[in-house]
């Protein structure tokens, strides 16, 4: 019974995280704005996540311990270009771009470099939710974020 749903875990975290962030991109799209998004809150996790996938390549990992990574970040950078168009930012994703093709490449200079940073993750983490959360408060208003993507992103941390 426990490896029939540890493999259900498995298959239900991957298949959620296939379209996790599509109900996020809805609202902005729909909406035509991205506001109550935090750019900075979208932009600490989507470093969260690239040092998490370097760490597994680094390590040579088996990709299907690490897959959905990919997915997930491909679908942040998607937002955030959304973020950055819709609040007449478009120039600073060139700069974002330069930023974490650099910190891709520089954080596997040194072995305990990669390690520090993977130990980083989770305040990282943490930091971009506090800053959504901020941005919330700020704002007064919850704009075009997602419940349902907040809700299936808890959903593939308690089956993790």
């Amino acid at each position: 019974m426990a490896p029939t749903l540890l493999e259900l875990a498995h298959w239900s975290t991957w298949a959620v995280c296939a379209v996790i962030k599509l109900p996020q991109l809805a609202a902005v799209l729909a909406a035509g704005s991205a506001r109550g998004v935090s750019t900075g809150s979208l932009l600490l996790e989507l470093a969260g996540f690239l040092v998490f996938l370097r760490y597994q390549i680094y390590y040579g990992y088996p990709l299907q311990t690490y897959l959905e990574y990919p997915i997930i970040i491909a679908q942040d950078v998607i937002l955030l270009l959304f973020i950055l168009h819709f609040s007449g930012n478009k120039k600073r994703a060139l700069f974002y771009a330069v930023i974490f093709g650099g910190g891709w490449y520089m954080i596997t200079l040194r072995k305990w470099i990669i390690d520090l940073a993977l130990n980083l993750c989770t305040f990282i983490s943490a930091a971009s939710k506090l800053a959504q959360l901020q941005c919330l408060w700020q704002t007064k208003d919850s704009g075009q974020v997602s419940a349902l993507t907040w809700s299936m992103s808890a959903y593939t941390c308690a089956s993790k």
